[in-house]
């Protein structure tokens, strides 16, 4: 193994190591996994580089206070993670029903974190240590550090830097504001006055003292006005790149203000190569071996992580919020240094999961400009299309991914993190569409075209169907070209916002049309700080302001749900319910176009449609007003 051993996670580790006192104590939810997929390796081993000493407490008993006082006070702070996700989204589905697995835990149980989990360990440590400096990060503080709207409560929420009790807020990915943070208190200055070091959020108690800022609505209002709520999310959203963001601050009561630094700057490729070169253990702590392992590191242990950042836009998705917009990509020689560790792991069976990141083919910046002047405020590089300075090139990552091919000892490169199919067909080449499907697909691919319908894809974000059409026909020609075959496999999403039951009954159409249901269905899940969170909550587009229809009900919800998957005999009253209320009863019947069949004391007809030659089974010719049409083209490769 890598490294010089893994980082004490008990007294007898620091004993042994001869420690008498840490610099930093680093409390987090997740199992101590030493892989550079998760965020609490990356910090520690970063701080360790520097020279500084962490013990980790994963998984603390937060009913009892001394589980976080295990090494006694920290020389600097105490560092608190949720963990790789936000507590709440690991704990609960969308309908809001507790998780039965949680695989960021030894042995994949569920239970072993608290809700909310970083404010609960802030304050369990504030309750033994009064002035110790706390600095909060990871996915959950990162994505709450403003107010924000919390699904699970039903509330607009504070930020967490104040509920957690905690002194500082580490924002983003966080390599530069750690080191920079460490710095300034191995200095002796105090945490309250740390209030300048980019990617981070911090409390001042007087406005005067806050300079160069824009001022958000104050909590109060954005918690009571919807509208002000909106519009102070969108002032955030277009302060989040790290070029032009301007200083944030939110007025809270008692004269309290929580105020968030401009975003740091992404880091160089030299970086990128340091961060991810460190000498992680790549595994899970041996202890956990006997409880059965951490199953989160399969998904992992033969990935390699590429690139950060994605210009893809997605409105319900917070890449913008945390990674950013700015792609930030490591050195072939740094990948290839990881894929050789892969080779030398005696689980290795020659094949590499995933060479990727947020989205798997984007290697470089949308354009040139961004690295000196940062992404557009109000304009996408991809949506509505591609801009006209978008940088559309894989020869880079095609050169990365032959290399990965060509090592001794590797059978298979797949690429499983995703790819913006849009991004590839604004790419001249097909090259890399005749590479993907030769090399780096088996059997199926999968890709994201969310929905059908275009005024939900608008609110998405998301091309327009006919892209994912163009792209699904290409796809089919060069699997024939290559005499493979090979199939899509879309992923779909029910019940964003913009989305009625007739949207729903349309991406129904759409998957008669190809003969194909998807196994999994997405729901829209409301997580913090995304604008569909911020459309679901208010109602509004926060772009323009404009209203937006928002399904609440959960029986809508499930009918939208079942639409998409509507041949399931569990689902048919929930199907038959929406095509009788959209006035789509021409889908009720036995005919090629036909959703569902009728049943006895149903429609007149006492015979019930037998499972074999359900109607909608691929063969579809109907169109929405029961004329026949030729079939749609560019839907038959999916299967």
């Amino acid at each position: 193994m890598p490294g010089q051993g893994f980082l004490p996670i008990c007294r007898e580790d620091m004993e042994k190591r001869g420690i008498r006192q840490f610099d930093f104590v680093y409390v987090i939810g997740d199992a101590y996994v030493d892989h550079p997929s998760f965020g609490h390796a990356i910090i520690s081993r970063l701080l360790e580089a520097y020279g500084y000493t962490v013990g980790i407490i994963s998984q603390p008993d937060w009913r009892q206070k001394e589980s976080v006082a295990i090494y006694g006070e920290p020389r600097l702070a105490f560092l608190v993670s949720a963990g790789n996700m936000d507590s709440m989204v690991n704990h609960y589905s969308v309908s809001k029903r507790r998780r039965e697995k949680d695989s960021f835990t030894p042995g994949g149980v569920m239970g072993r974190r608290p809700d909310y989990a970083t404010v609960v360990y802030g304050n369990l440590i504030r309750q033994t240590y009064k002035k110790t400096p706390i600095l909060i990060g990871g996915v959950e503080a990162s994505l709450r550090r403003l107010a924000h709207y919390d699904y699970w409560s039903g509330k607009v929420k504070r930020s967490i830097l104040l509920d957690s009790g905690a002194d500082i807020l580490m924002y983003g990915m966080g390599e530069r504001s750690m080191i920079q943070l460490a710095e300034a208190l191995d200095s002796g200055l105090a945490a309250e006055d740390i209030t300048f070091v980019e990617g981070t959020v911090c409390k001042v108690r007087r406005k005067e003292d806050i300079y160069d800022a824009v001022f958000l609505p104050p909590y109060a209002s954005v918690r009571e006005d919807r509208e002000c709520y909106a519009k102070s999310f969108y002032t955030q959203y277009c302060n989040a790149d790290p070029f032009h963001g301007k200083r944030l601050a939110e007025e809270y009561p008692n004269q309290v203000y929580v105020v968030q630094n401009p975003p740091s700057k992404p880091l160089s490729q030299q970086e990128m190569d340091d961060v991810y070169g460190l000498p992680y253990q790549r595994a899970y702590h041996p202890s956990y071996e006997a409880q059965g392992g951490v199953p989160a590191i399969s998904e992992v242990k033969f990935s390699i992580t590429s690139n950060r950042g994605c210009f893809g836009g997605c409105s319900f998705c917070a890449l913008t919020f945390h990674q950013g917009r700015i792609v930030q990509s490591r050195s072939h020689a740094s990948i290839l240094k990881e894929a050789k560790l892969l080779l030398e792991d005696a689980d290795f069976k020659g094949y590499i999961h995933d060479v990727g990141g947020p989205t798997a083919n984007f290697r470089y910046p949308a354009c040139e400009k961004q690295l000196q002047a940062g992404a557009c405020v109000q304009k996408q590089c991809l949506f509505p299309k591609p801009c006209q300075n978008l940088r559309a090139d894989h020869k880079d990552y095609l050169e990365l991914l032959r290399k990965l091919r060509s090592l001794p000892g590797v059978r298979k490169v797949f690429i499983r993190s995703g790819i913006r199919f849009d991004y590839l067909l604004a790419d001249a080449d097909r090259t890399f569409l005749r590479e993907l499907c030769e090399y780096h697909v088996s059997g199926q691919l999968k890709v994201a075209p969310e929905h059908i319908s275009d005024k939900v894809l608008h609110y998405m974000g998301k091309p327009r169907a006919e892209v994912y059409e163009r792209f699904a026909e290409e796809y089919r020609k060069m699997n024939e070209t290559l005499g493979k075959k090979q199939y899509l496999v879309p992923y779909l999403m029910s019940s964003h916002p913009g989305s009625t039951l007739r949207e729903a009954v349309e991406l129904a159409e759409f998957l008669r049309d190809l003969g194909y249901m998807p196994q999994q269905v997405q729901d829209f899940y409301p997580t913090p700080s995304t604008i569909s969170t911020c459309m679901y909550y208010t109602g509004l587009d926060p772009r323009t302001m404009k209203k937006v229809y928002v399904a609440h009900n959960p029986h809508e919800k499930a009918m939208q749900r079942a639409l998409i998957q509507y041949r399931e005999e569990r689902n048919y009253e929930l199907v038959k319910e929406a095509l009788v209320k959209t006035g789509r009863t021409d889908l009720i019947g036995f005919g090629a176009g036909c959703l569902i069949a009728p049943r006895k004391g149903a429609g007149g007809t006492a015979r019930k449609g037998k499972k074999g030659d359900l109607p909608g089974k691929g063969k579809g010719d109907v169109s929405r007003k029961g004329k026949k049409s030729p079939r749609r083209r560019g839907r038959g490769s999916v299967k």
